[in-house]
């Protein structure tokens, strides 16, 4: 049929224009607007070939075939179709499977139903070269697009070139039409946390039941000091700090000392009758004030279960969910936004769930009850703050788990957008 179709190596076209624009081939030194990209693409598919445009073909890789962020915003722009193969760990890189099978398929299914007349290749893998002949064979014109590379070489297997109908190049002033450098001190962040990130890793932890020692006795066998060594001799070692017993801390009491009782044993030392003062308690040997906790330890019994504690209960843990005060017509409208205008950052994904979050709440002066525990987050909007995150990619590369990092940064920007919102925020976030 009289159409023209476009193929796009997503690895191939992205590392192409970073070279030329950062001179380093990694894609995540350029930023791309894939709407203009694909707008431009179209434009010159169809003034190349004279012929109106069927379908462009973006072709990728991403970690168990899930698409990322800017996967998603392209599969819903008109006239776009994407397909994933699968990146893998190999001796230390990541490595695409499967995309150039993919488009080896897809060329000789197009030429083999007639589809197309003609079609534009993006790619420099010389694997495609078997299906650019097949496509040949069947009566398909066959153009192959390149980016201007950065040496002023080129970067395309020679076969590919050789074999193909039509050759074209994509100089820096197309690929600057779509393709920006991105700002490296955003993504290669100075050493050291962002500030609003270091206050978090900063933050003590929970505190813990203070608990007293008990009062150390010298006893009436204990030996004397040791002397002062003269000046000029050698130190003598430290003393070293004396571990308690599980039978030490079993006796350990917060409020009530230890007693001792007539006939009562006790510990290095003697008390009435011979017998000092630490506890065999019940038996008539000896009685022991215990208000505070108990440690217990395995017997002839078995294990002693302890009940768990019960966990801190906040104000803020009171607050509905985003969830709960999401409805079905603005969950519809949070996915189209996530999809084409929510770039996947973490730290702006944190924004993003605290602005819909304060939003929906309606009184932001209900908010106000989070800055004591600041910057703990209530544990059901935490959980669920990270797996909206999950969403945009944030897991990839990293066994299904979120890095630390991000974690930290995507806390950050939930904080830093409440700050902006709630009062008395600005006072205890800071920027």
């Amino acid at each position: 049929m009289d159409r023209c179709v476009v193929l796009v190596d997503a690895g191939y076209l992205l590392g192409a224009a970073a070279s030329l624009l950062a001179g380093d081939p990694s894609r995540s030194r350029v930023t791309v607007d894939h709407t203009a990209l694909i707008t431009a693409l179209r434009e010159r598919a169809e003034a190349e070939t004279g012929l109106p445009l069927l379908r462009i073909y973006w072709f990728d890789a991403a970690p168990d075939r899930r698409p990322m962020p800017e996967h998603r915003r392209l599969r819903v722009l008109p006239r776009v179709t994407v397909r994933l193969g699968a990146l893998t760990r190999a001796e230390g890189r990541w490595v695409q499977k499967g995309v150039d099978a993919a488009m080896h398929a897809e060329l000789s299914e197009l030429a083999r139903n007639r589809a197309c007349a003609d079609v534009v290749l993006i790619t420099g893998d010389g694997d495609l070269l078997p299906g650019m002949m097949s496509a040949k064979e069947h009566g398909v014109v066959v153009h192959l697009w390149a980016l201007q590379a950065a040496d002023g070489d080129f970067n395309q297997s020679e076969d590919l070139v050789g074999e193909a109908d039509e050759r074209r190049v994509l100089d820096r002033e197309w690929i600057e039409g779509s393709f920006t450098l991105r700002d490296t001190s955003s993504v290669f962040p100075a050493p050291g946390p962002r500030q609003e990130i270091a206050k978090i890793l900063a933050a003590p932890p929970a505190a813990l039941p203070a608990v007293v020692p008990p009062a150390v006795h010298p006893a009436a066998d204990a030996p004397a000091p040791v002397p002062a060594v003269a000046p000029g001799r050698p130190q003598p070692a430290a003393a070293l700090k004396v571990v308690p017993t599980p039978k030490d801390l079993a006796g350990r009491t917060a409020a009530t000392p230890i007693t001792a009782v007539a006939n009562g044993h006790g510990a290095n030392g003697h008390g009435v009758n011979g017998h000092g003062a630490t506890a065999h308690g019940v038996n008539g040997h000896g009685a022991v004030g215990q208000t505070g906790p108990v440690l217990r330890w395995s017997s002839d019994r078995g294990w002693v279960d302890r009940p768990a504690p019960e966990p801190a209960v906040t104000a803020g843990d009171s607050l509905p969910t985003l969830a709960q005060l999401t409805t079905a017509e603005q969950r519809w409208a949070d996915r189209e936004e996530d999809i084409t205008s929510i770039g996947g950052d973490a730290h702006e994904v944190g924004q993003v769930f605290a602005r819909r979050w304060s939003d929906r709440l309606g009184d932001v002066e209900r908010l106000t009850v989070l800055w004591p525990d600041y910057p703990r987050i209530p544990h059901r909007v935490d959980g669920e703050l990270l797996r909206y995150a999950a969403r945009f990619g944030l897991l990839a590369h990293k066994d299904d788990q979120i890095d630390e990092h991000d974690r930290y940064a995507i806390r950050a920007g939930f904080w830093k957008e409440l700050a902006a919102r709630v009062p008395g925020g600005s006072m205890v976030v800071d920027d």
